[in-house]
């Protein structure tokens, strides 16, 4: 569902979001004379209340996320009906006005994360940077998908080079018969600053 796209724009923009949530940093160095910052990470739960799925929360680990470390993203859904096979979930990252990636993917048949009740055992996995896994290749989650609370677990590898820059991700679900399924907009912003800027600043 949203949940699998969510993880796909993890892996291939580096998500994250800036709007929902506080501001802070992480400064992370880069060179003798420059440091890699995340600013800020936040997401809008741009969807109704008659959507399929009720986004409750996202959650990184760390907050912010750091350049060349793992990334852990929590996401905590409320299935409101069954989702069946042909949803569908419309993806678009952009940096300002350029495109990065905009696709569309079939949710049941592209899925690679793992969807568990929120009462079981929740556990992570790790990624390469590059890999999706479908449910042909033992993905957990299938199709149809029963209405409950679940949670998703996954863990990513950011990359050490990171472009410094503001990605905004904008994520539309529907069902089979196109109805709205969810909506999430997610920006992260990465910077760039002089080392001298964080002189002082009691931070490391």
């Amino acid at each position: 569902m949203l949940t699998r796209s969510l993880s796909l724009l993890l892996l291939t923009a580096l998500s994250g979001v800036s709007a929902a949530a506080p501001p802070s940093e992480q400064q992370l160095a880069l060179a003798d004379n420059v440091r890699v910052v995340a600013d800020s990470w936040g997401y809008d739960n741009c969807g109704q209340p008659t959507d399929a799925v009720q986004l409750r929360s996202i959650t990184v680990s760390p907050d912010p996320p750091k350049v060349g470390a793992e990334l852990t993203v929590t996401v905590d859904v409320d299935v409101m009906e069954t989702i069946e096979d042909g949803a569908t979930a419309d993806v678009l990252v952009k940096v300002g006005r350029i495109k990065l990636l905009q696709k569309t993917f079939d949710l049941c048949e592209e899925a690679y994360v793992h969807l568990i009740p929120r009462h079981a055992s929740a556990f992570s996995l790790t990624y390469d940077h590059d890999y999706i896994r479908s449910r042909n290749n033992n993905a957990t989650i299938t199709c149809p998908v029963a209405p409950g609370p679940y949670s998703i677990v996954q863990t990513v590898q950011l990359p050490k080079e990171v472009p410094k820059t503001k990605y905004i991700v904008n994520v539309r679900g529907y069902t089979k018969d196109e109805a709205p399924l969810a909506c999430v907009d997610l920006t992260v912003q990465w910077s760039i600053r002089p080392f001298f800027q964080f002189w002082g600043s009691g931070q490391e």
